[in-house]
């Protein structure tokens, strides 16, 4: 029986062959999508889970409200591991951890021969802390590798960039900020990328002068702590928020002195309005749902963009299937005649269903082998796209190939249902006597007509939704930040030049084509600016404001730093050399907005607990210092003769003019050899540093082009087969047509205007749709581009031009061909 299934869906896949290959195409994208987008999804559910116990371990996280400013972080003081430790039995142990950037480091002796690297991913970690976190290790003793001072652990890549094929262990690295070496004990399998940690090296945290010197602080937020749970807490979400419900109380006792030492006395802090909470985040969610929570990994994916995606495969996977549905029931009076001479020599109804399954489950499988040839070809592209490194035999490993192999059924299953039903329903007597179907002919049109309003409906939201989010990153970059990007070159480690950094700035302003050079401890785009909370004391006497404290992020700049970035003073004056700045300070317009100064100008800023004070000489221009996501917030330039903060790090900035970047760069390369020949000469360019803290979105936006493009082929397959039927059924009609004096534009217009209608109705339809889902997704910019409505009429004409071109292919063969061959049987 079965055999004879297969026989009778063979022959009607070589009898009706434009049609099976209009299914078997569309089949494959939507399978091939499926798959791609399955692995996508798996491998971003795998991340920070290949540990030991990883359910156990959480992150504790810092949620509060600092002078009216609130903020979620991953960076904690360095006190909080060991308390939690201390206070509650549930917390069985703990591990710090905290990112160093731009560290330089020499293989070679004390002499300087050898080769330096510049570290982005150096890590101080507490010793346990590959305890906690069991990467594989290649050689060495995770207990015991980071106990001893000046010790250090490499990975793999870090081990051969330093020592080639030698062994590591025992060899020694020389670290700039340090005078004595650090001794390799440990080398580390590389790590796998799903992992939201990144490191290439790590050191002992009691190294770390940094921390050490704030170790009392519970506001000087550093850290990412980590805690290890008993069992039974581990797994109960109720006794999870119990054991967070006593963490205020544990803050109230122990950050009461640290609070003070500022000048913030915790109670007042609190009355204020201030909040200081600690909460837990399962280490299984970091990757996915860290979205709004600042932190230092940067393999940090979103979970929204996850189930975009999944939504997309869906979508797709059900356009195939609509397609074959409604080309399946578009032949349904050409297959009537079959279907009840089939009855009458007594096949049963389910027999019947089972047989045109049977032809689903083939095209299916069919499209199913040609989706894995589709997997196989664009692996890679799609890699490069994703940012994965996802390979064919994944398909092998956890249970993906058993996934295939059910995606296979229920798509022959689900694309066959309504024709292996709708077909079986017909009466034998009315077929074989010549009977009116047109009940039932209209019912099926009805729902053909439906299915490819919900196909362009589909097609049409997503090509409305991919155009926006290009807008959007075209936003980012033309909108006007506030200063100058583009030719402004950005050179960091310019501390590694101690006393010489000024000399080396002055030369570097004398190479032709560079207007203006500065030296900073923050650029715009980088994370690298101090951030304090700033009381405001009265002035003369007078009490104008409305927020007595707020907290600042601030660079120590010199005076060429305004000009370098072509920021605007709008009130009061630049720093100069002309006048005494040490306790001056220049301050954006948001913060003198929101401590409520009328006039900004002689108004002072002081360091809490008795620190120095400041006197604001000028008022800037409100300027983006990082993405366009977050408002801008309130922040200050301090001069570099001042007492402020400072967090030991410098960079170099060359604004070029008119002169040749290309050039420019070599010029400014050649200084850096002459000041600093052990030195690694590292630079970016700002615009490029904009750029990059939006590679998530413009990965999106490219993998949204790629299936919303699979979509519109996909939808466009099912609109030529119809069309095609279309034309064969009304063939007479358009030969008489013909005859009596029809052009071929009124015939393409007779078998066009239907096919439109029902595209302008999913436009329609498709637009609120678009809107919220658009809408959604802007909200986490604080700002973004105005939806247009332009972007939905252009749209929806690219889906009426894209239909009318597809059924006119059809039309116009139709239209031109001699109505003396459609008629010669009549």
């Amino acid at each position: 029986m079965f055999r004879n299934y297969w026989k009778i869906a063979v022959r009607s896949l070589l009898r009706n062959k434009v049609n099976s290959i209009i299914n078997i195409a569309g089949l494959a994208i939507g399978i091939a999508c499926v798959i791609f987008i399955s692995l996508y999804v798996q491998d971003e559910f795998r991340f920070d889970k290949g540990f030991k116990d990883p359910g156990r371990i959480y992150q504790v996280n810092l949620e509060g409200v600092f002078g009216d400013q609130p903020f979620n972080r991953s960076f904690t003081p360095p006190p909080v591991g060991l308390a939690l430790k201390t206070e509650f039995p549930e917390v069985e142990s703990y591990t710090r951890a905290t990112h160093l950037n731009h560290e330089i480091i020499h293989n070679g002796g004390p002499d300087g021969a050898g080769s330096s690297f510049t570290e982005k991913d150096l890590w101080a970690v507490d010793s346990n802390f590959l305890q906690v976190f069991n990467y594989p290790m290649a050689e060495g003793d995770a207990a015991g590798c980071l106990i001893k001072y000046h010790s250090v652990v490499l990975t793999q890549a870090t081990a051969k960039k330093y020592f080639g094929k030698e062994p590591a262990i025992g060899k020694t690295l020389l670290f700039d900020e340090y005078k004595d070496p650090f001794v390799v004990t440990a080398v580390l399998r590389d790590l796998p990328e799903a992992s939201s940690m990144q490191f290439g090296i790590l050191m002992p945290v009691r190294d770390y002068p940094l921390i050490k010197r704030f170790t009392w602080s519970w506001v000087f937020c550093a850290m990412s702590t980590f805690v290890v749970l008993n069992e039974k807490v581990a797994s109960d979400p109720v006794a999870i928020q119990r054991l967070q419900a006593k963490f205020p109380d544990m803050v109230k006792r122990l950050a009461v002195k640290a609070f003070e030492r500022i000048g913030q006395p915790y109670d007042e802090f609190l009355r204020k309005g201030g909040r200081w909470n600690f909460y837990l985040q399962p280490l299984a969610d970091i990757h996915l749902h860290s979205s709004g929570i600042g932190s230092p990994f940067t393999n940090i994916g979103d979970i929204k963009y996850v189930y975009i995606f999944s939504a997309i495969a869906v979508f797709i996977i059900i356009l195939a299937c609509v397609n074959f549905m409604n080309l399946s029931t578009a032949q349904a009076l050409r297959r009537a005649r079959e279907v009840g001479v089939r009855k009458v020599l007594g096949s049963l109804k389910g027999q019947l269903i089972r047989q045109f399954l049977a032809e689903a489950l083939l095209y299916s499988g069919i499209a199913t082998i040609l989706a894995l040839l589709l997997l196989a070809l664009l692996m890679e592209p799609f890699n490069a796209v994703a940012g994965k490194s996802l390979q064919f035999s994944d398909l092998f490993h956890h249970g993906i190939w058993a996934f295939i192999l059910l995606l296979a059924i229920v798509t022959g299953m689900l694309a066959g249902s309504y024709p292996a039903f709708y077909l079986t329903s017909f009466q034998p007597v009315d077929v074989l006597k010549g009977g009116n179907l047109t009940w039932k002919s209209s019912g099926n049109r009805l729902i053909r007509n439906g299915l490819v309003v919900f196909q362009f409906t589909v097609s049409i939201t997503l090509i409305i939704c991919t155009a926006l989010v290009f807008q959007q990153l075209q936003y980012t970059r033309n909108k006007d930040l506030g200063l100058k990007k583009d030719n402004v070159m950005i050179i960091p480690n310019i501390e590694k030049l101690k006393g010489a950094a000024e000399s080396f700035r002055q030369e570097v302003a004398r190479i032709p084509g560079i207007d203006h050079t500065s030296i900073s401890t923050g650029v715009p785009a980088n994370d690298f600016s101090n951030f304090t909370d700033f009381y405001v004391p009265e002035t003369n006497g007078v009490t104008e404001r409305l927020a007595k404290d707020i907290p600042l992020s601030s660079y120590i700049v010199d005076e060429d730093f305004v000009p370098a970035l072509h920021l605007t003073i709008t009130r009061g004056r630049n720093f100069s050399k002309e006048f005494s700045d040490s306790a001056s300070v220049i301050v954006n317009e948001r913060t003198a907005r929101q401590i409520g100064w009328k006039e900004p100008l002689g108004k002072l800023l002081k360091y809490p607990g008795g620190g120095q004070t400041f006197k604001v000489v000028g008022v800037i221009k409100d300027f983006n210092l990082s993405s366009l996501r977050d408002t801008i917030a309130p922040f200050a330039l301090f001069y570099v003769a001042s007492k402020s903060n400072n967090n030991g790090v410098y960079f170099a900035i060359a604004s070029i003019g008119t002169g040749n970047p290309s050039q420019v760069l070599r010029q400014v390369e050649s200084k850096w050899r002459e000041y600093a020949p052990g030195t690694p000469f590292d630079y970016s360019f700002l615009d490029k540093d904009y750029e990059a803290l939006y590679r998530s979105e413009q990965r999106m936006g490219t993998v949204f082009s790629i299936f919303t493009f699979l979509s519109i082929a996909v939808a466009c397959l099912g609109l030529f087969g119809l069309s095609v039927y279309t034309a064969e059924r009304r063939v007479k009609e358009i030969g008489i047509r013909k005859i009596l004096g029809a052009s071929v534009t009124s015939v393409i217009s007779l078998l066009s205007k239907d096919f439109l209608k029902l595209v302008i109705l999913s436009a329609l339809i498709a637009f609120p749709i678009a809107w919220w889902a658009t809408g959604k997704w802007l909200e986490d910019f604080a700002y973004r581009t105005p939806i247009s409505v332009w972007v939905f009429i252009g749209s929806g004409l690219i889906a009426v031009c894209v239909a009318l071109l597809t059924v006119s292919i059809q039309a116009v063969k139709a239209a031109r061909a001699n109505p003396a061959d459609s008629l010669r049987a009549e």
